[in-house]
C-alpha cells in the first residue's frame, strides 16, 4: 500500500507559481481535483456515508443483522390533504385526526433536526378541518397515554372550540390507549367510540419526583443550594427530600386531580356516579368497563367512529380525509400516521409518539425521543415505566 501520498486540491491550471508537488513515494501518477467550495450544503448521500461505515463495523463485530432507526427530518412541512377512503358519489369529507403519543407543548426532537410540537400538529389540522366548507365532521383519533396538565388542558379547549366555531360534529376514536390526559381531550368530543380493549381512565395527576441524595453522599458528594427562600429548590433532586416540600406538591396534584373530576363530571353527564370515587382514583380500565361507567359511549373501531360521525353530521356518504406533510408518505388508510417527513430515498417507519426513517444497519431508534416525562411538569399522565 503506498504510504506518504499527497492530496493536491488544484488542477494543475491553476498550481501557483513556483508551488512543487512532492511524488508519493510509490511513484503513483498525481492525481487532481477540482476544489470544491469552502460552504457547501449536506447531501442525503454525505450525512449516510458514516452510517454505512458505522455498518461496515457492526457487521464485523456482531455478524449479524441489524438496524438504524431514526427521525431524519422534521414534522415542520406545510399541510395537505389526502384522501384514505372514498364512498361512491360521495361529495362531502370527514377529517380524520391523530393525537399519537405524549400530550406537550414542547418540540420532539429529530437525530438531525428539530421535530413538530404535537400540540400544534394537532391544532393545526382542526384549524384546516375549520376553514375547509367541504369537511363536515371530525373522527379524532387518540391514541395516548396522556400528557402535561397544561397541554391537556389546552388541547380540550382547542376542541371546544372548533365544534363551537366550525358548528361540525366531532367524533373520538379510542386506539389502544386513551388514559389520562388522552382520555382528558376525548372528554370535549360529541361522542365517544371505544375498542372493547382501549385502556382508558387512569383520571388522576402525577409529579415524577428521584432523589439521587443518598447515593451521592455514599460516594462523598455532597450538594447544597444556595436559596432565596425554604420552598425556592422544592423537588431538588441533589438534596434530602423534604415533607414540607412533598405537601406543597401534593396540593398542587389534589388540586389539578379536582379539575379533572370536574371535567368529568360536565363532559359526561351520564356518568355512574355510585362509581365515581372509583372510577377517578387512577385506575385503569377497558373500553368495555368505560361503557358500563358512562364514560363513552359505543364500542367500536376508526370505521364505527366514522359512521358515528356521518351520522351526526347527516351524510349518507363520504370521502375520508388525512392531513399530511407535503412531500411526506401518503396515508393508505384511516388508520396510518399522517406525521412522516419528506420522504426520498428513505424508507419511513413509526415509533413511539412519532415517525423516524430506517436503515439497515444498527438499531439505534430515537423516533419518539425529544418529548419524555421529567420532573419539572405535572401530568396527567399512564405511563408504567415511570420512576
Amino acid at each position: 500500500m503506498c504510504r506518504g501520498a499527497v492530496t493536491v486540491d488544484y488542477p494543475p491550471a491553476e498550481r501557483p507559481a513556483g508551488h512543487r508537488v512532492r511524488r508519493p513515494p510509490c511513484r503513483l501518477r498525481e492525481r487532481y481535483a477540482v476544489a470544491m467550495p469552502a460552504a457547501r450544503r449536506p447531501t442525503v448521500r454525505s450525512l449516510l456515508r458514516p452510517l454505512f461505515f458505522l455498518s461496515l463495523a457492526g457487521a464485523v463485530a456482531g455478524c449479524t443483522p441489524v438496524t438504524v432507526s431514526f427521525t431524519l427530518f422534521g414534522d415542520g412541512e406545510r399541510l395537505t390533504e389526502r384522501v384514505v377512503a372514498r364512498e361512491d358519489q360521495a361529495s362531502w369529507k370527514i377529517a380524520v385526526i391523530d393525537v399519537e403519543g405524549l400530550i406537550v407543548d414542547a418540540r420532539a426532537g429529530g437525530l438531525l433536526l428539530p421535530g413538530g410540537n404535537p400540540l400544534d400538529a394537532a391544532v393545526s389540522r382542526l384549524e384546516m378541518a375549520r376553514e375547509d366548507r367541504g369537511v363536515r365532521a371530525v373522527v379524532l383519533r387518540v391514541n395516548s397515554p396522556g400528557g402535561s396538565v397544561t397541554a391537556s388542558d389546552v388541547l380540550h379547549r382547542e376542541i371546544t372550540r372548533f365544534r363551537s366555531l366550525s358548528g361540525k360534529p366531532l367524533v373520538v376514536s379510542m386506539a389502544e390507549v386513551a388514559a389520562s390526559g388522552g382520555l382528558y381531550v376525548s372528554l370535549a368530543a360529541d361522542h365517544i367510540v371505544a375498542n372493547p380493549t382501549t385502556i382508558t381512565g387512569s383520571i388522576g395527576v402525577i409529579i415524577p419526583t428521584i432523589n439521587f441524595s443518598d447515593g451521592l453522599r455514599r460516594i462523598g458528594i455532597v450538594a447544597r443550594s444556595v436559596r432565596s427562600g425554604p420552598n425556592k429548590d422544592i423537588a431538588n433532586s441533589l438534596e434530602p427530600a423534604r415533607e414540607p416540600h412533598f405537601a406543597i406538591l401534593q396540593g398542587l396534584v389534589d388540586e389539578f386531580h379536582e379539575n379533572f373530576r370536574n371535567r368529568v363530571r360536565t363532559d359526561r353527564p351520564r356518568v355512574d356516579m355510585t362509581r365515581f370515587d372509583e372510577m377517578t382514583d387512577g385506575r385503569v380500565f377497558s373500553g368495555r368497563e368505560a361503557l358500563a361507567m358512562g364514560l363513552v359511549d359505543s364500542l367500536g373501531g376508526v370505521r364505527e367512529a366514522i359512521e358515528q360521525a356521518k351520522a351526526l353530521a347527516g351524510l349518507r356518504a363520504a370521502k375520508i380525509v388525512k392531513y399530511a406533510p407535503e412531500g411526506g408518505s401518503i396515508p393508505k388508510s384511516p388508520y396510518a400516521s399522517a406525521d412522516v417527513g419528506p420522504a426520498s430515498l428513505l424508507e419511513p417507519v413509526s415509533g413511539r409518539g412519532g415517525a423516524g426513517t430506517e436503515f439497515n444497519f444498527i438499531q439505534l431508534n430515537t423516533a419518539g425521543a425529544g418529548v419524555a416525562p421529567s420532573a419539572t411538569s405535572v401530568y396527567y399522565l399512564w405511563l408504567p415505566d415511570l420512576p
